[in-house]
């Protein structure tokens, strides 16, 4: 599967926020739990520079518990602050207002010294599509402030968001880059639902989970697919699809429909935890 791809608005939007990241003190940068390696935007790890920086890997309660782990730590020996977040749990969304808090506090007493008033601590929130950004800023703010959706590619611009008195958040559209070099990148983030459906190709993406969940997740796997897993990839589609009534005129099995319900079964949680990044595996 190739994926290539560069809306003009995602050109437009990486203009921005290279013009916007001058005015704030910290970068959030979202990841997605699931994929924390595959879902980190090399073109904005470019942008950013020498900003400060929290990684927070966003949607942990669908994450593998040992790989999330696993993964904040190898951020922070890279120099980075990490965390990992639900945010319907309101002591992740603490955590993460005192994280940026005391990074905000070493930055303002560094302004004191040198005779600068210090000021709310300003933070740009960056990520791919779907990552979850408006969200997180709706919690934070404790209030619908930003238009949120399930679909890559809600936020179209811009906006600063107050977060009592102390933050001044900045939300950004989900930024893609031009072209996927690794296939399985592309697949990883196309399971996770940042890029739209219609443009890559369900059965094979299906595929790429099935043989990933038979390495990594086996016991998972058989126990929502209850099917002969030695057989042809072909049964698979065959047994799971008659299991779940993917059937058509005269007994057919709808691939296509199949193919759905295992991407959904993925996304929604029906598959288990898991974790499509080992950080053992990527150097």
């Amino acid at each position: 599967m190739t994926i290539q791809w560069y809306p003009g608005h995602m050109a437009k939007a990486k203009r921005e926020v290279q013009e916007k990241l001058k005015l704030v003190d910290i970068v959030i940068e979202l990841v997605d739990a699931r994929a924390p390696y595959s879902t980190q935007n090399p073109m904005l790890q470019e942008l950013i520079d020498e900003k400060k920086k929290v990684i927070v890997l966003m949607k942990d309660d669908l994450a593998d518990p040992q790989q999330t782990k696993k993964w904040i730590d190898r951020f922070k020996a890279e120099g980075n602050h990490a965390l990992s977040m639900d945010v319907n749990q309101g002591k992740h969304i603490k955590a993460l207002v005192e994280e940026v808090k005391t990074i905000g506090q070493n930055i303002n007493k560094r302004r004191e010294e040198k005779g600068i008033n210090p000021r709310a601590i300003r933070a740009m929130v960056i990520g791919i599509p779907n990552v979850g950004k408006s969200t997180l800023i709706n919690r934070l703010a404790n209030k619908k402030t930003l238009e949120t959706g399930d679909k890559p590619g809600v936020t179209k611009k811009q906006k600063w968001i107050k977060v009592h008195g102390q933050l001044e958040l900045l939300d950004t559209p989900g930024i893609l880059w031009p072209k996927f070099e690794d296939q399985d990148v592309g697949y990883k983030v196309a399971a996770i639902g940042s890029i739209k459906d219609q443009l890559v190709h369900l059965d094979d993406l299906s595929i790429f989970v099935l043989k990933y969940f038979k390495e990594k997740y086996p016991n998972q796997l058989k126990e929502r697919f209850p099917i002969d897993w030695d057989s042809e990839v072909v049964e698979w589609f065959d047994q799971i699809g008659k299991q779940r009534g993917c059937l058509m005129g005269g007994g057919m099995v709808d691939y296509e429909k199949t193919a759905e319900i295992i991407i959904q079964d993925l996304r929604s949680g029906k598959l288990g935890p898991f974790t499509l990044d080992h950080p053992i595996e990527i150097n």
